[in-house]
């Protein structure tokens, strides 16, 4: 008696297991083999063949993509913001024209999507060039510029007038003035907006990727295609580009701490 209950409880056993798997349900078997298939596919995007080389050569590229960005942005903004700002006075004809060419580049740029802007920057302006890279970067330079600009100009008339007054009255030229005087306090004013403008053009160069440029989400289409799986790249590239936003937001605090600091 105690025998055939033993093999009828066995026997429910398992077609309890049976119907657990037809239906779906959770058991240790299907959890070692997903984790199994998961430490697998894990394997074939990251390690297999060297392919963690490639996110690294990309995170290098979007870095050095970002830096020379930074670099056209910086150079456009501070120079249209210094002409808006010593135009704005002036009634002369050719310093309005200069000062209505400015306004006309700031508003077109800041008006129309960057996509856009990288889609003519690569159809349209540079339409020969293959050299999709060195492109997006003068595209989300220029893009960039337009936002320093606004962002240095309100920093520059956030100083005092007679900041401006005293430098002029100690004999110094407007040159001068605006470089001893004016603009390092104006720096310190602008720091946390020109720190997030910064960080934003980072994560702004993955749009580069699509003009053809090679920076970090092109190398991670690449090993998502030779892999036919996209989920380990894109959560991989996802979380370089958050380190790096992480390390910079953390030198920006370090720095106005230390500018606070100086002010005592």
């Amino acid at each position: 008696m105690r025998t055939a209950r033993a093999a009828r409880a066995v026997q429910l056993s398992g077609a309890c297991v049976r119907a657990n798997k037809e239906r779906g349900y959770p058991s240790v078997e299907n959890f070692w083999n997903d984790l199994n298939k998961l430490l697998s596919d894990f394997y074939k995007v990251t390690v297999y063949k060297g392919r963690w080389v490639q996110y690294l050569e990309g995170l290098g590229m979007t870095i050095a993509l970002a830096a020379l960005a930074c670099l056209i942005g910086v150079c456009i903004g501070v120079l249209v913001a210094l002409v808006k700002y010593y135009a704005g006075g002036k009634k002369s004809f050719g310093w309005k024209t200069v000062n209505a060419a400015c306004g006309i580049y700031v508003t077109v740029i800041r008006g129309t999507p960057m996509m856009v802007q990288l889609l003519i920057w690569s159809g349209v302006i540079f339409a020969t060039s293959r050299n999709f890279t060195m492109v997006g970067a003068l595209g989300v330079g220029v893009n960039s510029g337009a936002y320093v600009a606004e962002i240095v100009r309100g920093g520059l008339m956030s100083v005092d007038v007679g900041q401006s007054e005293a430098g002029r009255s100690l004999g110094l030229g407007y040159l001068d003035t605006m470089r001893f005087i004016v603009i390092p306090q104006a720096f310190k004013n602008i720091l946390p907006a020109l720190g997030n403008e910064f960080i934003t053009l980072f994560k702004d160069t993955s749009l580069v990727s699509a003009i053809g440029g090679a920076e970090l989400i092109y190398y991670a289409k690449a090993v998502g295609t030779k892999t036919f799986d996209v989920m380990y790249p894109y959560i991989g590239i996802a979380c370089m580009y958050l380190a790096v936003v992480m390390v910079l937001t953390w030198l920006q605090g370090k720095l106005e701490r230390r500018l606070r600091s100086s002010e005592r």
